[in-house]
């Protein structure tokens, strides 16, 4: 994601602080929500403990609104509060029944019948209902023109759905919602996506209270994440409810005591902001913290060493060499399938990336849908790479480097490191290389904005699992990061998105990953393993591959 989200890049919009202290149709079944089972990653007892629970993520929320949201951090707050009709099977990305029991898509791929769960309540004490879930889609779909309607954020909405009622697209897929009874609603679209189930499990999505959104108006023309709403009273049917937000500080959560399932463990979670993965190593080990995320791997065996759990989410991103094909001689084919033999990417796995991580042959891990078992490959052989170069007449070739400095993110937790890799293989077959680093903000502008760079680091943490979060956001348009047209490409992805069941996308994703790796637009370099670190006395915290990490099952002991 170019955006701080969860499936993204991550970061560019967030505060940085220094604070230290699926299927497309299911007939039926699932009547007990995923959610309301206790998991546990780091085994032990799941009993109640009451007590807090401290985690230290990376940066503040930006907003506690999620639709208005696309980082990591206000996702992380929100899983907390609220709740979408869609979630996912503990410790997968797959789509699995929450707030709706059930639903069955018609055969055509545009209309499908949501059954509710009963018996649930906002926070507020407002029914959750058929009403309720068409009033927050046709929310959506109207979100008012100008600032509401930037990819800044309504990012979520204007990827999925395409368009608005008003203003800056009105040719979105998103038709209706009725309400056919108190616990059935009807959504129909206007054309097939076959990843409209899976999408709902992002927080973007969720379910929230008419009551409370009606209560606290946003004024037409200003900012819905500085509203009171957005910093206040966010209202969800989620395990825990906003306490305070003391912004710059931390945000406490309190366990909601009327949660429909089963109640959170601990009495409240503490959700602090330390930008410095050190700092979040130091706070953890003086029990300053029960937990925190983003783990640099060269913090593991100290954190091991002093009796710290690690737990590890499953690899469900992507860390990629990108080749701008907009700087010559980039656009040569020979030249980017040379690149590709000089890199060796055993040895940037072993010596920049951690333990566990596996090098990557496609631009997405094996656990998406659509990831294809056979894809053209291109084995490490830098003598071949030096004669691909020779032949194509660039024996003195000299490319721009770019690397992002003083930032971690999941697919990239060492990105200085992960260069000087790179760095060494090429020079190694006789390309002079230039480096240009940049701090995250302008870094991600740079090669995402401009055409002004050359080849350049990046990745994606995929939002759920479909194969469009993947290749369509990478390769569905042209863009100034990869800098080519490729109007064959750019069709074969438009047409798997609208689909009208997931096994035939998944069928034409498979084809076109391997297209993809034929054309070779960049270097899928590995799917890094992203960790969390617990003290000892924390329990039952089920990890996800998308993060989709609901506290509620979590214990703290003495």
């Amino acid at each position: 994601m170019r955006l701080p989200r969860t499936g993204a890049r991550g970061g560019r919009r967030v505060v940085s602080l220094l604070a230290a202290g699926a299927l497309a149709v299911v007939a039926s079944g699932c009547a007990d929500s995923e959610r309301a089972a206790s998991g546990d990653s780091s085994s032990g007892s799941s009993e109640a403990s009451g007590g807090s629970f401290v985690f230290a993520g990376s940066a503040e929320p930006v907003t506690l609104d999620p639709f208005y949201a696309s980082d990591g951090e206000s996702f992380r707050v929100a899983r907390q509060i609220f709740e979408g009709l869609v979630g996912t099977k503990p410790g997968t990305a797959d789509p699995a029944p929450l707030l709706a029991e059930s639903w069955e898509t018609s055969a055509d791929g545009l209309t499908t019948t949501f059954q509710l769960r009963d018996g649930v309540t906002f926070s507020d004490d407002t029914e959750f209902n058929a009403e309720a879930v068409c009033f927050n889609f046709d929310r959506w779909y109207n979100t008012p023109t100008g600032i509401a309607q930037s990819e800044d954020l309504s990012y979520y909405y204007g990827k999925i759905f395409r368009g608005f009622a008003e203003g800056k697209s009105t040719d979105g897929i998103y038709e209706s919602c009725e309400a056919t009874g108190d616990l059935e609603a009807v959504v129909t679209l206007n054309a097939p996506f076959a990843g409209f189930i899976a999408a709902l499990s992002l927080p973007a999505f969720s379910m929230q209270s008419p009551t409370a959104l009606e209560k606290y108006p946003v004024p037409e023309g200003t900012d819905p994440r500085k509203g009171d709403y957005a910093n206040d009273y966010p209202t969800g049917t989620g395990p825990f409810v906003l306490d305070a937000w003391d912004k710059g500080s931390k945000v406490t959560l309190a366990r909601n005591d009327a949660y429909w399932g089963e109640p959170a463990k601990v009495d409240e979670a503490v959700v602090v902001a330390i930008a410095d993965p050190g700092a979040r190593r130091d706070a953890l080990i003086s029990g300053d913290v029960d937990g925190f995320d983003l783990v640099g791997p060269a913090d593991l065996t100290a954190l091991a060493d002093e009796g710290m759990t690690i737990v590890n989410r499953p690899a469900f991103n992507v860390l990629y060499l990108g080749f701008n094909q907009a700087t010559e001689p980039l656009d040569d084919i020979k030249v980017r399938e040379a690149i590709a033999h000089a890199v060796n990417k055993e040895e940037v796995v072993s010596a920049s990336l951690p333990e566990g991580t596996t090098p990557a042959n496609q631009f997405m891990p094996d656990l998406v849908n659509g990831y294809a078992e056979d894809v053209p490959t291109y084995e490490y052989d830098p003598e071949l790479a030096k004669q691909m170069l020779a032949d194509a007449g660039q024996s003195d070739l000299t490319l721009e480097f770019n690397y992002p400095t003083e930032i971690s993110r999941p697919y990239m937790p060492s990105p200085e490191a992960t260069f000087n890799v790179l760095r060494t293989q090429l020079e190694a077959v006789g390309i002079t290389i230039k480096p240009t680093a940049d701090q995250w903000e302008d870094y991600l502008g740079v090669t995402t904005g401009t055409t002004k760079h050359g080849i350049h680091l990046l990745g994606w943490t995929g939002d759920y699992n479909d194969a469009d979060n993947f290749l369509g956001v990478f390769f569905g348009t042209e863009t100034m990061e990869w800098g080519f047209d490729n109007p064959e490409l750019f069709k074969e992805l438009t047409e798997a998105r609208g689909l009208t069941t997931v096994a035939d996308q998944t069928e034409a994703y498979t084809k076109i990953s391997a297209d993809v790796m034929e054309f070779l637009p960049g270097i899928p370099l590995a799917s890094p393993v992203p960790s969390l670190a617990f003290s000892p006395s924390v329990e039952g915290y089920q990890a996800s591959p998308v993060q989709d990490e609901v506290w509620s099952s979590v214990t703290v002991s003495e």
